[in-house]
């Protein structure tokens, strides 16, 4: 097991929780994903974004970045909802954390549930390929 995969195996079932109020301009209409007033999906996926960073600390001068997810929007939220987000790391391979996310209403409705793969890469060397020449 490499030494990265150690640190990071030592984590696994970590999880962080986030609440969220959803607002008007959190809604489909007002994110241009949709034309009903309920808890958009690009803003849901951002708030469970938001909670996986919340898991694990990272090293210093290190950022994680998300590259893949996996995530069911499954019933609606109107304005004025209380958004509860769970994230979990469930496995490490490398410098790759796989988490399992959800969320539920205040109501306790699930609303989501799913996956998001995010990879740790140190932030100035990254930053660093952006700019020009």
């Amino acid at each position: 097991m490499a030494e990265d995969d150690k640190t990071w195996a030592q984590s696994i079932g970590a999880s962080a929780s986030m609440d969220f109020t959803v607002a008007e301009s959190d809604t489909a209409s007002a994110v241009g994903s949709g034309v009903v007033p309920v808890l958009g999906t690009p803003i849901l996926v951002a708030w469970l974004e938001a909670t996986t960073l919340q898991v694990v600390e990272m090293p210093e001068h290190s950022v994680s970045l998300g590259v893949h997810i996996d995530v069911a929007h499954l019933a609606p939220s109107a304005v004025g909802t209380r958004v509860t987000c769970h994230a979990e790391l469930v496995a490490a391979a490398g410098l790759r954390l796989t988490f399992r996310v959800a969320a539920h209403n205040d109501d306790g409705t699930q609303i989501s549930s799913g996956t998001i793969d995010r990879v740790i890469v140190q932030r100035e060397r990254f930053l660093s390929r952006l700019l020009p020449g």
